[in-house]
């Protein structure tokens, strides 16, 4: 994985600017080249890109969720994500993702299978907006307005049985749509919570960003997001959420056991077999910033892990 190094410490500086700059010049010549498309089109790309649960944002915002930091401009968290069903670039092309129609279905432990079409299930959820923070396993962080809606309605609408100890999230699978899936990788991406995680107030399931639907490039139309824990547990595009009594064998886990583990929370004292992570880099300025236990949230989620000291919590 590519690790952001910064020397110094509290040095103003803007992450990624002479990149940026670069990038920009491609990225205004990629506007001619789509808006010369769009004329040829007659408008059709426009309609076939239309997301019909648009009318939903912006959402309210939730009080209760605030930051201790400014949040990251959206012009970073477009163009700095990790979606390697797509690319193992930062900047990464996810265009080619069809995000309708969608479909997500439940099953496993439940009392009923059921497959429900995600615009309807977003109204039937409901949608609010939080501020998160986000820190990425690879020691840089972000902080971020979802929108979207608390997992726990989600485990409530799924209706799993008492015997269900975990959720399993899976995404998507399809080769010719996601060129990273082509590779070696255990696809498709697989993630999971305890059902104690699940129900916590603040695992949340993310229909968008910005006041707006999520863009393809950060898991549309549907994610994960659990701010507590390292970014690579937050699945993307998510097709199947499924209930069961043993812990779900996850993407990372099953490609690198030694460097990525199930639980994955946060801890600046437990560093990465190849990397320190007692210090992140945040994207609005460059800065290096000390990483807080459980990324700043351990008041509500620090009592999931009791008992369960012997267990390799922060990796």
């Amino acid at each position: 994985m590519h690790v952001i190094r910064r020397k110094g410490w509290e040095i103003a500086e803007n992450l990624a600017t002479p990149e940026a700059l670069f990038l920009d010049r491609r990225a205004a010549l990629a506007g001619l080249i789509a808006a010369g498309a769009l004329g040829l089109s007659g408008g059709r790309l426009c309609a076939e890109d239309a997301d019909p649960s648009a009318a939903l944002y912006p959402a309210r915002r939730d009080p209760a969720y605030v930051l201790d930091r400014e949040v990251t401009p959206e012009k970073y968290n477009l163009t700095y994500n990790n979606f390697y069903e797509f690319s193992t670039s930062k900047r990464l092309d996810a265009s080619a993702l069809r995000t309708r129609p969608w479909t997500v279905k439940f099953d496993g432990m439940v009392e009923k299978e059921q497959t429900v079409d995600v615009d309807t299930l977003f109204k039937a959820m409901g949608l609010e907006e939080r501020l998160y923070r986000h820190r990425c396993v690879e020691a840089w962080s972000m902080a971020i307005p979802w929108t979207g809606f608390p997992l726990k309605k989600l485990v409530e609408f799924a209706k799993p049985l008492s015997s269900a100890n975990y959720v399993r999230f899976e995404t998507f699978l399809d080769k010719k749509m996601a060129p990273g899936q082509r590779t070696f990788m255990p696809w498709p991406y697989v993630e999971g919570l305890t059902m104690a995680e699940a129900t916590n107030d603040l695992a949340f399931i993310a229909t968008g960003a910005y006041g707006k639907p999520l863009p393809k490039q950060q898991g549309a139309p549907i994610r994960l997001a659990t701010p507590w824990k390292y970014g690579f547990k937050s699945i993307k595009s998510i097709v199947r959420v499924s209930f069961v009594d043993k812990r779900p064998e996850t993407f990372w886990q099953t490609l690198g056991p030694e460097e990525y583990g199930f639980w994955a929370n946060v801890n600046p004292e437990v560093p990465h077999p190849r990397w320190s992570q007692a210090r992140e880099t945040f994207l609005n300025d460059g800065q290096l910033r000390p990483t807080l236990i459980y990324n700043g949230y351990g008041e509500q989620v620090a009592g999931l892990y009791k008992g369960l000291e012997k267990e390799p919590l922060f990796m």
